[in-house]
């Protein structure tokens, strides 16, 4: 199994392998499309979940969808290329000699990876304060949510209980574009785009429903980390503006789990 964030390589040596697109694959539904027919002639299995970017409705979009109608549109068009997204049931398959719950989430985040003596209120305010912010509070729009917060606290409340539903009798990869822990968002140059990271809702997640590895991007700064026993893999493109020299096409893949039996 293989995950990638954002744009993936065109490899033909994969064709027994799964393709996880953790997100941001691009920002329009002709660019989800685009992907989509590039890569699963290419994979045995592609799973999908999004990313900030893909949630955006550009200024140029005059009849886009927003906000919950577009993710559903997203959903649609990947289930019309037979791949998986987190509004269907987690995949079961063998990888090397084990079977494996896949399951990808759709999470968002809700402004709670924040220092304790910032108040909700404020926090937009105190990223400001160090020209902060994220283009999301422009173009991704929670309707029919009356915020991204109220959004991310559904999504938190409708996925628990689907990972606990399936128990913890097999390992299990979980996949969301951000961050589950906020000890992971370690931003230089930017700490207090830490806001935009995550939601403390999903603190011990890790601990629980099996979890043997976590897969993510939005950081943009690739890593293996372990946390509790469990190995978090960051695995972020990043833009094009970010990279030194050419990538070559396997630097962009990260092997999760041996391939399925």
């Amino acid at each position: 199994m293989r995950k990638t964030d954002g744009s993936s390589p065109r490899s033909s040596r994969a064709q027994n392998d799964w393709l996880i697109l953790g997100g941001d694959v691009g920002e329009t539904i002709a660019d989800l499309e685009f992907a989509l027919r590039a890569l699963t002639p290419r994979f045995r299995q592609i799973v999908w979940t999004p990313g900030n970017h893909d949630l955006w409705t550009l200024p140029s979009e005059v009849h886009g969808r927003c906000g919950r109608a577009k993710y559903d549109q997203m959903v649609q068009l990947c289930r019309s290329f037979g791949v998986l997204t987190p509004e269907d049931p987690y995949a079961i398959a063998w990888f090397g000699d084990r079977r494996v719950r896949i399951a990808p989430l759709f999470l968002l985040y809700d402004y709670s990876f924040r220092p304790p003596d910032v108040p909700l209120e404020r926090a937009l305010d105190w990223a400001r304060e160090t020209n902060v912010e994220c283009v999301d509070e422009h173009l991704l729009h929670p309707d029919p949510y009356a915020s991204r917060i109220e959004w991310c606290h559904a999504r938190c409340e409708e996925t628990e209980p689907r990972l606990a539903a399936g128990g913890d009798d097999l390992p299990t990869v979980l996949i969301n574009h951000f961050p589950l822990l906020e000890s992971l968002v370690r931003l230089p140059r930017i700490p207090r785009f830490s806001l935009w990271c995550g939601t403390r809702r999903t603190a011990d997640w890790h601990r629980r429903f099996g979890t043997e590895v976590v897969v993510y991007g939005h950081l943009h700064i690739r890593s293996t980390k372990h946390v509790d026993g469990v190995r978090f893999e960051e695995v972020s493109l990043g833009y094009p503006k970010q990279w030194t020299g050419r990538i070559a096409a396997e630097s962009c893949l990260r092997e999760i789990l041996p391939g399925p039996g």
